[in-house]
């Protein structure tokens, strides 16, 4: 790839990367019949609980018509529940239950050292230096 700049060689060890991670993250969530939306739903609603479908659309970047069928599934699966939001009775509020709030406790520990385990790969002072370039990275791209 003579001739191509740093930038899209980065651009593309990015994509590659999280392809990689994105694979051992599927297996792994698999043995625990979950799919990685619905350990991302997991995670966010763990972080707060009574939010809407569409603030879940937005934090998971996806449309609300995505966020709808996954919910009914995980619904259906008795991870989540939906509530009424008494301000406003066409939106519903999302909390976790008691068995998807088991479930996350139970996946979250060994999801979080898989995660660990592969950019542990870099020497600690080498994370911490990828940690700051994405991190600038991230606040200098615009979100729209």
């Amino acid at each position: 790839m003579a001739g191509t700049p740093a930038s899209v060689l980065a651009w593309i060890h990015m994509l590659r990367i999280r392809h990689k991670m994105q694979r051992r993250e599927t297996a792994h969530l698999a043995e625990y019949n979950l799919t990685l939306p619905q350990f991302d739903v997991l995670a966010q609603l763990s972080r707060e609980e009574g939010i809407t479908q569409q603030c879940l659309a937005d934090r998971l970047l996806v449309t609300k018509g995505n966020v709808c069928g996954l919910m009914e599934r995980m619904v259906e699966q008795g991870l989540v529940e939906r509530r009424q939001d008494p301000n406003d009775g066409r939106a519903y509020m999302l909390y976790l239950t008691p068995k998807g709030k088991a479930l996350l406790n139970q996946v979250l520990p060994a999801h979080s050292r898989l995660i660990a385990g592969q950019i542990g790969r870099l020497e600690a002072d080498k994370q911490k230096q990828l940690l700051d370039l994405l991190s600038e990275l991230d606040r200098a791209i615009p979100d729209n």
